[in-house]
């Protein structure tokens, strides 16, 4: 099949893209805006606070001609379940901006429902703001019987967060297609301070494990329930485990650990106690796996990026080598990354041109001779001015992207600027240079001057002025009217236009060594195999 990333809605590329009943594991943490007042999330669609609210995803916070086409989808299904529950849930929450968001993701759950093999599993993280509604929508679409587990994943300690109890906290619902579907059992290591309250000292100074040598119950016959060395088990309404030979050979090899005062007996482990080998069964509560702080290694900049390790547990514990792996709101790749790692297929979706961009980036600098399609971004010059004429805020974070450069990823008040790039100055030292895009065919050389006015303003050495359309000659005068900045990497225009056309046929600016503004991947080993049952390292 091969691995593929999709820009575009995943509502759209799960319809046209993917078939039925051909991907083993889907792992989505959708969009959710937990810094939201809860009670907001109720208001009607009209109120004015509502709107103020809503900054990043439009379409999933407003009750609008998308939400009510998601609700018609469902009633046009063939889920009965989903339906009622789905009117249900309007009835009693109305045109809300929660209500938008549910019907956002009924939709789509069932189309990733349909998606997934007998054998797949689907693990949908959530916080507790919305997670009981999702759990109502995933029982309806899933089925409530093949609802496996509710994973806390403790993923803090503190946080600085108002409200009477801070959240350290997320949610990852974990459901299966059939009751058929793959799953290992995870362990990994113990926390090193948590050791067994059992250990004893050795004659040699060190610590071992101890195990019961009895069990609950009497017994009136045999010599389970009489006294060995002058310990009665029956005394505690318990009976031997073993037998007094056995005890006895243990005993003489220094393996049976007598208590100095009250007490009884205990067998001694064989081998000295290492907290660091200790492997223990994963649970439904995870608190081993820490969020990425600032300075992680691991980590972009991206801010809801989830550590890989995560991400690890999930795809060994539910899917196999050779297995496709599924995120339909990919960010910045930690799905499709742990995938990679563990020798899986996956296929990424992502609606913004910065999470594709960024994800591009990731795999390849992390992944030696990686080759995974991108379908859906600009191709060729003719597909390049679709998108500017279809979407001219994307066509504004793609071209940022092409430069080399990094574009804002909020609509509007950009106060002449769509993205910036970092170059490398004298001695070694980062600066910043100012991107202005302009997607319509409408330009002027007043233009190029309102960016000369904010490199000015924000004291910024260079700009790049990048249009679809070709420039007027007022215009490039007006560039070259900026002077040359010299450098020890050479001289280069202080100001300088790009066309659309030039971009598509490898033309870039010329400037000084551009840094990347994401923090660079760091090279991932991709294991051929992996064994099941065991994680691994999770630092």
């Amino acid at each position: 099949m091969g691995n593929r990333l999709y820009y575009g809605d995943n509502l759209d590329v799960l319809r046209e893209h993917v078939r039925d009943e051909s991907v083993d594991l889907v792992y989505l943490d959708p969009p959710f805006n937990s810094n939201t007042g809860y009670n907001l999330l109720f208001a009607s669609a009209a109120s004015s606070r509502v709107e103020a609210s809503i900054e990043a995803f439009d379409d999933t916070w407003t009750w609008s001609e998308a939400s009510r086409n998601a609700m018609l989808d469902i009633d046009g299904g063939s889920n009965r379940t989903l339906q009622v529950m789905m009117r249900a849930m309007h009835d009693a929450l109305g045109d809300s901006p929660l209500m938008a968001y549910l019907a956002m993701m009924a939709v789509r759950l069932v189309e990733l429902h349909r998606v997934l093999k007998g054998t797949g599993s689907l693990y949908l993280h959530c916080d507790p703001t919305a997670s009981h509604y999702l759990k109502l929508v995933l029982d309806a679409v899933f089925g409530a019987e093949n609802y496996q587990a509710e994973i806390i994943w403790r993923r803090t300690n503190s946080r600085s967060t108002s409200g009477k109890w801070p959240r350290l906290h997320d949610t990852i619902f974990h459901y299966s297609r059939t009751s058929a579907a793959i799953f290992h059992a995870q362990t990994t290591l113990g926390e090193v301070a948590k050791v067994p309250h059992t250990l004893i000292t050795g004659a040699d100074g060190r610590k071992y494990n101890t195990f019961e040598l009895t069990g609950a119950g009497r017994t009136k016959e045999g010599e389970s329930g009489k006294p060995w060395r002058n310990f009665d088990p029956d005394r505690m309404g318990r009976h031997w485990g073993y037998s007094h030979t056995q005890l006895d050979e243990w005993a003489a090899g220094g393996l049976i650990h007598f208590p100095a005062k009250n007490g009884f007996p205990r067998r001694r482990a064989e081998e000295p106690f290492d907290p660091n080998n200790r492997l223990i069964t994963v649970g439904d509560v995870w608190s081993d796996i820490d969020r990425l702080n600032q300075t992680a290694k691991e980590r972009l900049g991206y801010p809801t990026q989830k550590p890989r390790a995560l991400l690890e547990r999930i795809i060994a514990a539910s899917s196999n080598p050779g297995d496709v792996v599924l995120d339909p709101f990919c960010g910045c790749g930690t799905a499709v990354d742990a995938a990679q790692k563990l020798g899986r297929q996956w296929i990424g979706i992502d609606v913004t041109h910065i999470a594709i961009g960024m994800i591009e980036n990731r795999m390849r600098e992390g992944h030696d001779g990686i080759v995974f399609d991108t379908i859906g971004v600009p191709k060729d010059l003719a597909s390049a001015e679709r998108l500017a004429a279809d979407d001219p805020h994307q066509f504004q974070q793609w071209v940022s992207w092409q430069v080399g450069g990094y574009p804002r990823d909020k609509k509007g008040g950009d106060k002449g600027v769509d993205g910036w790039f970092n170059y490398l100055a004298q001695g070694s030292k980062i600066e910043t240079g100012v991107i202005s895009v302009k997607a319509g065919d409408s330009v002027n050389p007043t233009m190029v001057r309102d960016l000369g006015r904010v490199m000015q303003r924000d004291r910024h050495r260079f700009g790049l002025f990048i249009m679809k359309a070709l420039p007027t000659r007022g215009m490039r005068e007006e560039a070259a009217s900026h002077p040359t900045i010299e450098t020890e990497f050479g001289r280069f225009p202080a100001l300088q236009i790009v066309t659309l056309a030039e971009l598509m046929h490898g033309h870039r600016p010329k400037l000084p060594p551009l840094i990347s503004p994401v923090k660079k991947a760091a090279r991932v080993e991709t294991r051929k195999s992996h064994q099941p049952g065991a994680q691994g390292s999770l630092l």
